[in-house]
């Protein structure tokens, strides 16, 4: 069930073992469910538990996970060592972890990273960690995986652009029923379904649908409802092949657009087209910020639009398909080829109730960005 080929992996644990040794690291310990995808192929949602991947420079890891991801873990993984802890009312998996280290040959003062930036890893289980490795030096490492997992490999590459084509097939399959009277459920279940039905994967976070008051948030929200003649619709959703997203983000106005619906689409298609052109080799993340603000500010927009305009993608698990890496101002993250970003244009203004979006994503090539999308950038009108 992998992915990739032996070399792919070969390749990733060769930049990981040197990360990890010039950190001066003894081991790695892998919280991060993308990470430990990454690196081995481990497909599992299991990470809702105490999971972790030990990686050591130069020596395979080792996997210690409950008895159900025992089998994930072979079908999925090039993981060769598994450890299982116990289900049991006293279970603490973190004495096992630190038994496990103690017999890989790592002392007790050992110097670990450690994945903290994760929701593999609960402040429950941290505690217990720490508890159990009371000599050993824990050190925050996410950004090691997570620096290396940034910049694609030309597979996972081809990854983003197979699920860049789900994501424009989706929205074409649901476009045709949206329209006054269209109930969210239907467009809901075409768009998702469209991205099944072709091979691809649920999203790291559930599609946002909005109509009406609801068109004007950013998040999922339960509950759907028909639209009216007059009406809103937001959506963002992302095309999901091997768990490597990538995003898009419109709002569709139902029956005769406001005017403010059209202002606001001008401004959110000008600040894209801005962002995607900053978006290129020797800019840092904070110029697309720039762009994104300058454009919108100009037309008096700074009060409706977000502090932040999208992040990097890439494979990822719930509960987010973002990335660490944002566009917010003045970031310094540098921009480079192979990257994958989405850019979203969110303009919502409370004051008339009109929301209006506009994102895609791009990947950056050595000539900047390519937008990975076919969908026109037009006001679609249903």
């Amino acid at each position: 069930m992998l992915h990739f080929e032996p070399a792919e992996y070969a390749a990733r644990q060769a930049a990981l073992d040197a990360a990890v040794a010039a950190e001066g690291l003894d081991a790695l310990l892998i919280f991060a469910p993308e990470s430990q995808f990454w690196l081995t192929g481990h497909d599992t949602f299991g990470y809702c538990f105490f999971q972790c991947l030990v990686a050591r420079p130069g020596q395979a890891p080792v996997l210690l996970t409950r008895s159900a991801d025992l089998r994930q873990a072979q079908l999925t993984s090039t993981i060769g060592d598994i450890r299982i802890w116990k289900d049991a009312a006293d279970a603490d998996p973190a004495r096992d972890l630190a038994a496990l280290l103690a017999d890989l040959g790592l002392p007790a003062t050992a110097r670990l990273g450690v994945e903290t930036d994760t929701h593999g890893l609960t402040a429950q289980n941290w505690l217990r960690l720490a508890a159990a490795l009371p000599r050993a030096r824990l050190e925050p490492a996410s950004g090691l995986v997570s620096a290396l997992r940034l910049v694609k490999s030309p597979a996972e590459i081809a990854c983003v652009r197979r699920a860049a084509e789900l994501g424009d097939a989706a929205y074409e399959a649901a476009l045709p029923l949206i329209g006054p009277g269209a109930d969210e459920a239907a467009i809901l279940s075409a768009l998702q379904g469209e991205i099944f039905a072709r091979g691809g994967d649920y999203p790291a976070n559930e599609v946002i649908i909005g109509s009406g008051a609801q068109a004007l948030l950013c998040r999922y929200a339960s509950g759907r409802r028909r639209l009216d003649a007059q009406d809103q619709l937001t959506l963002e959703w992302a095309g999901v092949w091997r768990h490597y997203h990538a995003a898009l983000m419109r709002t569709v106005a139902v029956g005769t657009p406001r005017p403010r619906h059209l202002e606001l689409h001008a401004a959110a298609e000008e600040a894209l087209l801005a962002c995607e052109a900053a978006l290129r080799p020797g800019a840092v993340m904070g110029d697309v910020f720039a762009a994104h603000a300058g454009a919108l500010d100009a037309r008096g927009l700074s009060s409706h639009r977000l502090n932040a305009c999208g992040y990097a993608l890439g494979a990822r698990f719930s509960p987010s398909w973002m990335e660490r890496e944002m566009f917010y101002e003045n970031a310094p993250a540098a921009i480079v080829p192979g990257q994958v970003f989405f850019l979203h244009m969110i303009l919502m203004d409370s004051d008339s109730g009109t929301a209006m979006t506009l994102g895609r994503t791009s990947l950056v090539t050595e000539a900047g960005a390519e937008p990975l999308s076919r969908l026109p950038l037009a006001l679609d009108v249903r």
